[in-house]
């Protein structure tokens, strides 16, 4: 805490100097200044992290000061200080991006715990800049590798990235990948296997729902040269082939429970026999598996073997659904419409506000793939220079979320999130001003929040 370097600013110098010789106390870095002006030149000169600011100032007033203060320096944050609590300043501090606000007199102690967590924040806000750095440097890699991006800003997508980031540094462990169908477990799947040492060796790709038993263990293992009928030459299996690369079996929920029992056993011995043959040829890959069911209801109904579950989710990676992370689809719609636009040889510029509002209150059951497909069926459908909701007129909106609040809506709970996002976007995102509107306590208001998943909208 030595290193926080903070500002006062007020126009009564016992109170910059009560405040001032308290903090020097905490060793806190202090300046003071009494008037705006000096208080700028100090800000050109040194390193601020907190600037302490009155609302009644000589030049120009504590408010106009602090939204100079987030334009020229959005990184500092801004305490404010009145002797005057109305009710319109609060909110509109608040709302022009102060982090706390005290109302004189106030106890000196509560300013250092003010300080304490707005240092906190700060600290935090780094990390998140850090960590989406690194995310977006990790995003242009895949694209750059794969020529297909991991696409979205959403919280949910950046925990995607991270986990890939991560579990690609190891050699062997297994990963399972669980979502919905058309969320884009394989595409992750390639993304790990690219950023892995793995990935200048073969990728392959298998969907366990279409190998029958009588293929099995010759698509896996191989086989010798007639070793059963139809075997007129010597094949190498898929885990031959893939040997020092990326083995990803898709829909694993769908494997019979004869084949996982004969893929348990080769995962544990590393080991393979091709059909017709006893020679044991050792195989080093790693195993990425997906399923779009829920494995643990089919082990309890004893459709998935349980010691296989433990062998392939070693480190599991959730997708989440397109409708948990509906911010992403402005992005994603821009990004398939140019593909689109691309390929067909057509110029288009972007899409009407309006068929975007559509899109974003739909709710996408078969997720990304679903996105794509309307995007591509719109792109052949557009004459002009944008798309528009003529050409989006196929999708069933009976699916779509209720989010226009005009209509005679009795659900509660749609009523309270809506009043929740509307107070939210009014106060800029502050969640002290948000509570003051809504007249709920902060703690309320945070519980709330995370309940409807709106506190990983706002990181």
């Amino acid at each position: 805490m030595q290193n926080i370097n903070i500002l006062i600013l007020d126009d009564e110098r016992r109170v910059r100097d009560e405040i001032g010789e308290f903090l020097l106390k905490n060793e806190f870095n202090i300046w003071k200044s009494e008037l705006p002006s000096e208080a700028f030149m100090i800000l050109e000169k040194e390193s601020i992290d907190i600037a302490i600011v009155d609302i009644k100032l000589p030049e120009i007033d504590g408010l106009e000061v602090l939204k100079k203060i987030k334009k020229t320096y959005p990184t500092i944050e801004v305490i404010i200080i009145s002797g005057h609590g109305d009710m319109k300043s609060v909110i509109e501090a608040l709302r022009s991006g102060a982090s706390d606000y005290f109302q004189k007199p106030f106890r000196l102690i509560d300013m250092s715990q003010a300080i304490f967590r707005t240092n906190r924040f700060i600290q935090l806000n780094k990390q998140l800049t850090n960590y989406n750095t690194s995310v977006s440097i990790l995003s242009e890699r895949l694209y750059n590798g794969m020529s297909t991006p991991m696409i979205g800003e959403s919280f949910a997508i950046k925990k995607v990235l991270d986990d890939m980031k991560r579990i690609a540094t190891t050699e062997n462990t297994s990963v399972l990948i669980l979502g919905e169908s058309g969320t884009g477990k394989e595409l992750v799947a390639h993304g790990i296997h690219h950023l892995s040492s793995r990935n200048k060796n073969l990728f392959h790709s298998v969907n366990c729902s279409a190998i029958t038993d009588s293929l099995f263990e010759s698509e896996f293992f191989g086989h010798k040269k007639g070793s059963f009928t139809g075997a007129f030459d010597e094949r190498a299996g898929w885990f031959e082939v893939t040997n020092k690369g990326t083995l990803f079996l898709d829909e694993i929920g769908d494997m019979p429970l004869t084949q996982q029992a004969k893929l348990l056993r080769t995962l544990e011995e590393r080991k393979v026999s091709r059909v017709g043959s006893h020679q044991a040829i050792d195989v080093d890959i790693r195993v990425i598996a997906a399923s779009n069911q829920k494995l643990d209801m089919l082990i309890e109904e004893k459709k998935f073997r349980h010691d296989l579950f433990h062998r392939l989710s070693t480190f599991i990676i959730h997708l989440p659904p397109l409708r948990d992370r509906m911010e992403d689809i402005p992005i994603l719609v821009s990004h398939f419409t140019d593909y689109y636009a691309h390929k067909m040889k057509k110029i288009i510029n972007g899409i009407q506000s309006e068929a975007l509002t559509f899109l974003m209150e739909y709710q996408y059951p078969g997720n990304i793939r679903e996105l794509r497909n309307i995007i591509e069926r719109a792109v052949i459908l557009c004459d002009g220079k944008k798309l528009e909701m003529s050409h989006f007129d196929k999708i069933n909106k009976s699916n779509g979320n209720i989010a226009n609040l005009n209509n005679d809506i009795f659900d509660l709970e749609i009523i309270e999130r809506s009043a929740i996002e509307k107070a939210l976007v009014s106060c800029n995102y502050s969640k002290t001003a948000a509570s003051l509107l809504l007249n709920i306590s902060w703690q309320t208001l945070d519980r709330k929040m995370k309940r409807w998943g709106l506190i990983e909208k706002m990181t």
